[in-house]
């Protein structure tokens, strides 16, 4: 994806300034800096205990960082009422977690919370995601923990999009998903980013996946982006611990949940 440099200063959802978070005496993430752009998908990747997942909760302040700042459209985040962030900046978790009661619930939560008036299944807003998302509206009145794990993966991206967010934050979304769900995942937020105008950003190891769907590729390593670019770096790295890394063996997801 080429832009100039006007294009990606108007397209720049989210700017991330030497950001670094100290947790009992240690540096976890060291003066991270990295911007997310609108219909921009984005892997996040690197050995686990790297910083991943405490950079993706300092992003919409489940966390708070020792020092630097982020912005979403210009402003500091630190400025924004969390629920108001929340909303802008919604995140799904590695295993979806299902509130208790039917999945329609489930997608009225946001509203709930915002203490907004609910909309009935029949609604546009909840026929818009079931859409995107690719969910049966049969599946409504049904008990969302009974879903499988690939439909409870999809109700949790719906129940996310139905705050109208700019930015998705996915920690590993398709670890506990077969190949073939994985892959229709991947296209779906590929898919969600282009005609949505969202910005993505995604953890993940499933560096095959990375090199179909994403735009951008940043190699996080001790707490560092030690390697950024395209999806062509995963064929091509420059350096020699993105080199290693690829050259470990990866964990293979297991053959269940299947969307």
């Amino acid at each position: 994806m080429l832009q100039t440099v006007a294009e990606n200063d108007q397209n720049r959802l989210l700017q991330v300034e030497r950001l670094s978070q100290q947790r009992q005496g240690r540096l976890i993430l060291k003066r991270v800096s990295l911007a997310c752009l609108r219909r921009q998908l984005t892997v996040l990747t690197g050995p686990s205990g790297g910083g991943k997942s405490t950079l993706l909760r300092l992003l919409n302040r489940l966390d708070e960082p020792t020092e630097g700042r982020v912005l979403l459209n210009g402003s500091d985040i630190s400025s924004l009422p969390p629920v108001q962030l929340r909303c802008r900046v919604a995140m799904v978790l590695q295993r979806p977690t299902m509130f208790s009661g039917s999945v329609l619930e489930n997608l009225q939560s946001s509203f709930r919370l915002r203490r907004e008036p609910l909309p009935p299944a029949d609604s546009a807003e909840i026929q818009h995601v079931l859409t995107l998302c690719g969910i049966d509206s049969d599946l409504l009145p049904r008990s969302a923990d009974r879903l499988s794990i690939g439909q409870q993966q999809r109700v949790s991206l719906a129940r996310a999009l139905l705050t109208s967010p700019q930015i998705l934050l996915l920690d590993e979304p398709t670890s506990a998903l077969d190949r073939p769900s994985a892959d229709r995942l991947g296209e779906l937020l590929r898919q969600l980013c282009r005609e949505e105008g969202l910005a993505v950003l995604m953890i993940s190891h499933d560096l095959r996946l990375a090199e179909r769907i994403a735009d951008q590729v940043l190699f996080l390593s001790g707490g560092e982006i030690v390697e950024q670019g395209g999806a062509e770096i995963l064929q091509r790295p420059a350096t020699e611990q993105l080199q290693n890394f690829l050259a470990e063996p990866l964990l293979r997801k297991p053959e269940e949940g299947a969307l």
